[in-house]
Order: structure tokens, then C-alpha cells, then sequence
């Protein structure tokens, strides 16, 4: 394939992350950062690619063969996403689990009409564990998943909460039970609740004057992030939140305990796990493998709205059919 040109748009700690990942695909060429901010204003690293405002997309139809969309799933991407596959193939890391089937449907309307490629909800969860779920569910169909998160830094989740009237800025900490997981571990199969498997905790800066009972009310019955789970919302100043929660580590485990022969006299436990020392660089990396395989998938007519389960594992890699069996099958 011939050097694929990458257009990012937005330029947070994903969109910095996805340039930082292009500079590791020798495939792959960043054309420009599309920024709602003055353009002027933004340095990127990349000294060949142009900072274009948002307005300005549009003028590299035909130029880019993939966007990255780097938004929140909160308001940035209901709107971007179907609005850029009308014109472009399409990456994204769409991640309100409950929404997804409604966001599919929006993005794959404008795709299918443009004939172009848009993969949705990219990332490790939803993603890869997406991924791990489906391939452990098939291979062990009597049994049971279990999915943990963290302990971590939801970017999605705390984008939603610098979203409510009055926080200044906030991060959120996803926290696995340890007695669940453990028990699943050991093959217990136990019924947990959404309570009794994840612990949210918030550090939260406040607009001066705010309600801060009225944020941690609406923090903690928000639908879809928080209303399903013990949320402790702790008041910190910013240079607290700076000085101790600057980072972006995150993981978690997808374990599929299922039991196998003619008696299922056999127990058979799947486990997959990822230890991240910065989330929105590993998911930056991830939405560029995909990248590759969205161009490649609209050049041989795969048209339309995609998830992760509609991918050929080999489009993601940029060696050849010949180079992944003789290496690594």
C-alpha cells in the first residue's frame, strides 16, 4: 500500500497520543490537526504537517484517506461522527457502552450513502475487549463474562464530569473490586452487581462560588457513568489535582469462565489483561492500527459504519499476509 494520510481532529491528550503513534507507523504520513482552537495558537510536533481550524476540514476531501476523531463521546462525537463519514473514512473511539448501537446507526447512514469507511468505538474497552469477549464467548459457550476496569483513569468518563455546570476541570479513578476479582479468578462464577464489581472515585475543581452539593448530585445520578455505582466525589484544589493526578494510568482484566467435555467435567478459565501507564497513548495507538485497516477495507469495498468485530485481524498490521504467517502464526 502506498503511505496512507492521516488527518487528526482534535488535539487533547488522544489526538497527542495518535501523533505520537504515527511517527512509530512508517506507513503512514500525518497530513493536519484539525482544532477548534485558533490554529495559531497550536504547536504540534509534527514539522511537515499543517494546524487547520475546524472549518477548514472539508478542503482535504480527496487528500486524507483517514480521520482520527479525537473527541469526547459526551457531545464531541455524536455530532462529528456521522457529520466526517459523509465525507471522509473514519476512526473513532465512540465509548457510552449504551449508546452504541443508536451511534452505529447515525455514522453508518452518512457512510453507506458517501461510500466511505467508518470504524466506531476503537480503543481497548470498548475495542480489544470487545474483541476478547466475542472470541471467548465462541470458543467457551457455556460459561459466563467478566469484565474489570482500572484501577485508572477513565478518560471518558472523567471528560463527562469537566462537563457539568461548575467543575473547572476532573479526573476519575475506575476501581476494581479485589474480592471479585479474585473470586472469578478462582473460578467461583460469582453474580455480581455493577456495585459490587467497580468503586468510582472523583477529584473535582470547582468553578469559584459553585454549588458543590449541586455537582456531586449531579455527578453522582448521572445516567450511563455514574448513577449504577458507589461514586465518592472528593472537592480538590488545582493545584492538588495537578500536583497528584496528572497521570493517566489505567488497565483491567476480561476473564470468560466456562466449562468444557460431555459432563462439563472440565473447568476452563480465559483471562486477558492490560497494564497501561498512560490510557489515551495506548488508545491513540490502537485507533491508528485501525486507521490502517479502514483504508484498506474502503479500497476493496467494505463500505459503511464498522465495529471492531468487522475487521480482518490481518488489516491492522502493515507487514504483509506472507511476513504475519512466517513470524508469528
Amino acid at each position: 500500500m502506498s503511505t496512507i494520510k492521516v488527518g487528526i481532529v482534535g488535539y487533547g491528550n488522544i489526538g497527542r497520543g495518535v501523533e505520537a503513534a504515527i511517527t512509530q507507523s512508517p506507513d503512514m504520513e500525518l497530513v493536519a490537526v484539525f482544532t477548534r482552537r485558533a490554529p495559531e495558537t497550536l504547536t504540534i510536533e509534527t514539522a511537515t504537517a499543517k494546524v487547520e481550524h475546524m472549518d477548514a476540514l472539508l478542503n482535504y476531501k480527496g487528500i486524507i484517506d483517514v480521520m482520527i476523531l479525537c473527541g469526547g463521546s459526551a457531545t464531541d462525537l455524536p455530532v462529528q461522527g456521522p457529520e466526517l463519514a459523509a465525507n471522509f473514512n473514519t476512526i473513532d473511539s465512540f465509548d457510552t457502552h449504551a449508546r452504541i448501537p443508536e451511534y452505529f446507526e447515525s455514522v453508518n447512514d452518512k457512510a453507506l450513502e458517501a461510500g466511505t469507511t467508518s470504524i466506531i468505538s476503537v480503543g481497548w474497552d470498548p475495542g480489544l475487549f470487545s474483541m476478547i469477549r466475542m472470541m471467548s464467548g465462541a470458543i467457551l459457550p457455556v460459561g459466563e463474562d467478566y469484565t474489570f476496569w482500572g484501577k485508572g483513569v477513565s478518560q471518558g468518563h472523567s471528560d463527562a464530569l469537566r462537563r457539568v455546570e461548575g467543575v473547572k476541570n476532573a479526573i476519575q479513578y475506575t476501581i476494581p473490586m479485589d474480592e471479585a476479582v479474585e473470586s472469578v479468578r478462582r473460578g467461583d462464577n460469582p453474580e455480581l452487581t455493577t456495585r459490587q464489581k467497580h468503586l468510582r472515585e472523583c477529584f473535582v475543581v470547582a468553578e469559584e462560588g459553585a454549588d458543590l452539593a449541586a455537582i456531586e448530585n449531579t455527578i453522582k445520578t448521572m445516567p450511563n457513568y455514574f448513577a449504577d455505582y458507589d461514586t465518592i466525589v472528593n472537592f480538590v484544589s488545582e493545584e492538588e489535582l495537578k500536583a497528584n493526578h496528572s497521570k493517566m494510568p489505567h488497565g483491567g482484566f476480561v476473564f470468560r469462565t466456562g466449562v468444557t467435555g460431555l459432563e462439563e467435567e472440565n473447568k476452563q478459565i480465559i483471562e486477558f489483561s492490560l497494564k497501561l501507564d498512560s490510557n489515551p497513548q495506548f488508545t491513540a495507538n490502537v485507533l491508528v492500527a485501525y486507521a490502517r485497516a479502514a483504508v484498506r477495507m474502503n479500497k476493496e469495498g467494505m463500505k459503511g459504519a464498522k465495529s471492531v468485530f468487522d475487521v480482518p485481524l490481518s488489516y491492522l498490521s502493515a507487514k504483509s499476509n506472507l511476513e504475519l504467517m512466517r513470524d508469528l502464526l
